[in-house]
């Protein structure tokens, strides 16, 4: 039986974690929490992101029944994961792990690239995830991408076409945004004597860029989006799912410590379905 599955994340990036779990639990119950009048956490110190990170991980466990906790958020996942499960007492899962693993997986070479915000780099996280299975890793800050997601300017759809006639204006500069980025990546990449073959996102918000990413990664190379990966790891722990007859589809109920409206909005966009009504809650300062 699956369980009720909390999903945190400082702002709305983590509902594309969410949208790959609700693909693979389309019968389980989800309560999501975007703690929006706190971000980012990528400004404040370890111990504030610790703190706020615990006070809603207790929210989404004691407050809303989560069975299992996914934090959907890198800054928190590298920064506060040990402090989140001290604060709880159900399984938690960050972000970072997974993806790492699934890097080593689609790894020929052993060497991969990660694009990330300033904070998660800054962290070194997946260096370090990525290091403990074998492989070498090279982290790039991206910081133009999160707003050019967050203004819409990725594309006709989330699962859409990269490219083409019909694609808007806008479209090509997010496009040539990214092309530098990989290019500076993979320069440096080539004077370190790296050999890479797969680049992970390492940022919930980029799996909205990834037609763009994968039309701008050099022939063959694969791309890893840790939010697909962290879904396949909790798919792997509660094994297949059966629904029964008239099953119900999946009870989503989100969350938000500010800006509901907002939330709603970009929301919609990241999880490629409505939030619904978008609940404020106020977990202190």
């Amino acid at each position: 039986m699956t369980p009720t599955i909390g999903v945190f994340d400082s702002g709305f990036g983590g509902l594309t974690v969410l949208r790959a779990l609700v693909a693979r639990f389309p019968h389980a119950r989800f309560v999501f929490l975007g703690d929006t009048a706190r971000l980012p956490y990528g400004s404040k110190s370890r111990r504030t992101i610790a703190r706020y990170a615990a006070q809603s991980a207790q929210f989404l466990v004691n407050q809303q029944g989560a069975e299992f906790l996914v934090i959907a958020c890198n800054t928190a996942s590298a920064l506060a994961l040990d402090a989140i499960q001290e604060a709880v007492t159900v399984p938690v899962l960050g972000v970072i792990e997974p993806g790492a693993a699934a890097a080593r997986a689609a790894s020929r070479t052993g060497d991969v690239l990660v694009i990330a915000t300033d904070a998660t780099v800054q962290s070194h996280a997946y260096s370090a995830a990525c290091r403990a299975q074998g492989l070498r890793a090279l982290e790039k800050a991206c910081p133009l991408l999160v707003p050019l997601v967050e203004e819409g300017w990725t594309g006709p759809s989330v699962s859409g076409t990269a490219g083409g006639a019909s694609a808007p204006p806008q479209m090509a500069v997010t496009a040539e945004v990214i092309r530098i980025y990989l290019a500076e990546l993979t320069a440096e990449a080539a004077a370190e004597g790296l050999n890479p073959d797969t680049l992970v996102l390492g940022c919930t918000h980029y799996p909205l860029l990834r037609p763009l990413i994968e039309r701008a990664v050099p022939a063959g190379m694969r791309v890893i989006d840790s939010a697909e990966a962290t879904a396949d790891v909790v798919a792997r722990r509660f094994g297949p799912q059966e629904a029964e007859k008239h099953s119900p589809a999946a009870q989503l109920r989100c969350f938000a410590t500010d800006s509901v409206e907002k939330f709603e909005r970009l929301g919609s966009r990241f999880l490629n379905r409505p939030t619904g009504k978008v609940e404020l809650v106020d977990l202190g300062g």
